[in-house]
């Protein structure tokens, strides 16, 4: 008899979302100016990338016209904004409107589980380590969700690496890495030569514009100290 397969899964799913504080009561020239410049210094990391709007600093909504021109935009210039945060004022029918939905700044708890006997004492899930022998293609992302992850070779632009724990990246590390997924700020991560487009640490990161020029093309640990991502040429 042939096996049956489910026709619905639910996955869990590790995803990079930019959130975009702007206050739609102040768009202009300026705005768009800014954000051109900024998608020419990194295309890579923007370019197709799905987008929170973040409108904490606006003001109350009225009319909807200055957001709908601000996501049409957005949306021309290939961010993909389907969402927004600490928007109060907006209703489920304006969000829908603008193609939108409410989307929570709280930290994701896990799945609800099906009623069942109790689980005050279930062990922690074993730590499950990952190791990449090859380089990292652009396009490419690669989750160790319970362990470190350990990649001997590159990692190639536009490539993207999650752990939950620890990454360690034995060549050039051009792409994004995201250590500490879980919020493990004791997390590291380790590069034979940076040149990243993004690096992350329990939710804290830096572009590469932002990154440190001594650090650059250089062996380098990065780390949390002080609520503050450092960074320390090893060689």
């Amino acid at each position: 008899m042939p096996a049956r397969v489910a026709a619905l899964q639910v996955r869990g799913r590790f995803l990079t979302v930019l959130a975009l504080r702007v206050d739609p009561q102040a768009l202009g020239g300026r705005l768009y100016a800014q954000l051109d410049d900024q998608l020419s210094k990194t295309p890579q990391f923007f370019s197709g990338a799905p987008v929170v709007l973040d409108l904490g600093n606006a003001s109350q909504p009225g009319d909807l016209a200055p957001l709908r021109d601000l996501v049409e935009n957005l949306r021309q210039r290939e961010l993909r904004v389907f969402g927004v945060q600490n928007a109060a004022g907006l209703g489920p029918d304006a969000l829908q409107s603008l193609g939108l939905i409410a989307v929570s700044t709280g930290r994701d708890a896990p799945m609800p589980r099906a009623a069942g006997p109790s689980r005050a004492a279930e062990k922690p899930r074993p730590v499950q380590n990952k190791v990449i022998r090859s380089t990292v293609r652009s396009g490419q992302m690669i989750v160790a969700e319970n362990g470190d992850l350990t990649v001997i070779g590159s990692v190639a632009s536009g490539a993207e690496l999650v752990a939950a724990g620890n990454i360690h990246v034995y060549g050039t590390l051009r792409g994004r890495a995201m250590a500490g997924a879980h919020g493990d700020e004791d997390a590291h991560i380790f590069c034979q030569s940076l040149n990243a487009e993004l690096v992350a640490i329990a939710g804290l990161y830096q572009t590469s514009e932002a990154i440190e020029e001594a650090a650059r093309n250089r062996c380098t640990h990065i780390y949390l100290e002080d609520e503050k991502l450092r960074m320390e040429v090893i060689a």
